[in-house]
């Protein structure tokens, strides 16, 4: 793996870029078929307009906050596409791709952000997707345990990536400065553990540029641990496919890995952020020419694909954030005590005074009617 410049199989105007360096990444995008990567476009398109929608409800005063994904769509389609079935994954709160591509509704992610869900889903009912977390960087410890559980059983190693488990960690590069991330590598690291690190340098932590944070790549940091690393272009989807196929691949031999997505948050950190506070209008710029979703439209026009196909996927995809903004508007919040009835496996004499006082506390406001 070079360290000139991140490997990349498609440039800015989504034309192939041919080297010897990169061909062995171009010999595992080439399992994409057109079909493919169409529904990949496709999928990067539905997270967008999802995204842009979500947005909209939170100005509306229907979200408490909303954090927006905007041009990190092509680093998350090559990971979640490049995981195979039997692989557990484990995002921050800003993987929306990662969490539609495995199932989840998108109701149940808006669910999270207007308080109407203690978790978001089920990871039973989601196979293989864990939940949100928003305390920055702590499920990079639960990742990593878990990948090491597997490690223990005997579910990976055995030379059948069709059927070994391995686990992928995602996180941005602010997360990569907390405790529980390097803590999270030692572990990995360790114990072989079948785990992927999947961070997406996204220039920005809040308002703190990655170069503050670290002084070195992201992915050198992870080398001094003694993980695999590899520094891919995050707007090239293709790209992010391939290598986190091959890492994932190799982290089930026991090889745990570590891949610095280079992308750009294109929008705030969350709805509470101002962004214009602290970066130009120069360098948004000249991310947004660098979009993925452009980036692969222009590619998949030079493999045949007309405009009514891309036009199409446009159209649905507007259509499902539609009818995900009508159901948003006509559901109701959930109950206040829901709180109480997941916190252990068998009723708990504590939890149930605590869901007791609640229900008498509310009780004492009396009734509207």
């Amino acid at each position: 793996m070079t360290d000139a410049q991140p490997i990349r199989l498609l440039d800015e105007a989504g034309e192939a870029v041919v080297t010897a360096e990169n061909e062995p990444w171009r010999a595992i995008a080439d399992e994409l078929s057109t079909d493919d990567r169409l529904a990949m476009h496709g999928e990067m398109l539905r997270t967008r307009r999802f995204d842009v929608e979500a947005g909209h409800l939170q100005r509306q005063g229907k979200l408490g906050l909303w954090v927006p994904s905007l041009g990190q769509e092509g680093a998350q389609v090559g990971a979640a596409w490049a995981a195979r079935p039997q692989d557990t994954l484990f995002p921050s709160y800003r993987e929306h791709l990662i969490a539609l591509h495995r199932g989840v509704d998108m109701l149940q992610i808006i669910d999270i952000f207007r308080g109407a869900a203690h978790g978001g889903w089920s990871p039973t009912e989601v196979p293989g997707m864990r939940i949100y977390s928003l305390v920055i960087a702590t499920h990079a410890l639960h990742a990593t345990g878990y990948a090491m559980g597997i490690g223990l059983d005997g579910a990976s190693g055995t030379g059948d990536a069709s059927a070994d488990e391995a686990v992928m960690a995602f996180y941005g590069d602010g997360a990569a400065s907390q405790g529980d991330a390097s803590e999270g590598l030692v572990f990995a690291a360790s114990y072989d553990a079948p785990i992927v690190f999947f961070v997406q340098n996204n220039k920005w932590a809040i308002s703190v540029p990655s170069t503050r944070q670290s002084r070195f790549p992201l992915h050198e940091r992870a080398r001094g641990f003694g993980l695999a690393a590899a520094w891919v272009d995050g707007n090239d989807p293709l790209a992010s496919f391939a290598v986190s196929r091959r890492m994932l691949d190799d982290a089930r031999q026991g090889r745990p890995g570590y891949i610095e997505a280079d992308t750009y948050r294109m929008g705030a950190h969350t709805t509470s952020d101002d962004p214009t506070r602290y970066r130009s209008r120069d360098e948004e710029e000249a991310w947004a020419r660098r979009d993925p979703i452009a980036r692969l439209a222009a590619h998949l026009r030079s493999l045949g694909v007309d405009d009514a196909a891309l036009a199409e996927q446009e159209q649905r995809a507007a259509d499902e954030a539609a009818d995900m903004r009508r159901r948003a508007l006509e559901a109701t919040a959930a109950a206040s005590d829901d709180i109480f009835d997941h916190v252990y496996a068998e009723p708990h004499p504590l939890v149930a005074e605590q869901k007791a006082a609640l229900a008498a506390f509310e009780a004492s406001f009396g009734s509207d009617a």
